[in-house]
């Protein structure tokens, strides 16, 4: 439901009741009313669109790269400050540290792993030995279980207390956090530097437009009441 054009509409079959009806006092309330709602109603429509003729039409649109300034700085000023990332990192919050790298651990190849032991072995007092059956050849079948087995090794030092606080104290370092601040100013920029004029208007509309629709409504309330007003107190 568009209230803007529902309260334009009004006004309007009010206004024109009243002049062909002859009725001043319903012309009167329906004009002030439609005068009321239509100026509110222009003046919503002029922070999106360029009127032609009316100075400072388009203002959003035309004022974009100050609104992409405005939100980085609300970002990086209010939620992504140094106190705030380490209030959040040390807990503050109420809530402790808890990073879950199961995922990231299944995913890490471990071949190279495995390589390496084969060749701190055959580089060891032991590589005549393993010469001698077969060489590295003998140590294949060994890969999989050995991957497998530093997969659930890593995943449990990763859940200790002694890992989880040790990661933590690194983080609160002051150059991880500034470090951290960085990376999410780079991260902001990138995608304000995707945005465009269009964008941003259909971002803020979608915040702000249902809302200024009463604006038009109250504007065609408060123009008939002043219409009622003035009509009334005229026949005095």
């Amino acid at each position: 439901m568009n209230k803007s054009l529902i309260t334009n509409l009004i006004a309007l079959l009010v206004t024109l009741a009243g002049y062909f009806f002859e009725q001043a006092l319903f012309f009167t309330i329906g004009l002030f009313a439609l005068s009321g709602a239509f100026t509110n109603w222009i003046a919503v429509h002029m922070l999106f669109e360029k009127v032609p003729f009316l100075y400072g039409s388009g203002v959003i649109p035309a004022r974009f790269e100050d609104f992409k300034v405005a939100i980085k700085e609300l970002m990086m000023d209010q939620f992504f400050t140094e106190e705030n990332i380490d209030r959040f990192l040390s807990g503050g919050s109420g809530a402790a540290i808890s990073l879950d790298l199961a995922p990231v651990i299944e995913k890490i190849d471990l071949n190279p792993a495995f390589d390496d032991l084969v060749e701190v072995i055959e580089k060891s007092s032991f590589g005549a030995m393993l010469a001698m059956v077969g060489g590295s050849e003998a140590l294949q079948p060994l890969r999989e279980p050995f991957i497998e087995k530093m997969k659930t090794t890593v995943g449990k030092i990763s859940q200790s207390e002694a890992f989880t606080q040790t990661l933590k104290d690194q983080l609160e370092q002051p150059n991880v956090i500034a470090g951290m601040r960085e990376k999410v100013s780079e991260i902001i920029d990138q995608r304000l530097n995707e945005l465009t004029p269009q964008l941003v208007k259909e971002i803020i509309q979608a915040m702000i437009r249902k809302h200024l629709g009463w604006l038009v409504v109250w504007g065609g309330v408060f123009g008939g009441i002043i219409g009622f007003i003035a009509a009334v107190t005229n026949n005095f």
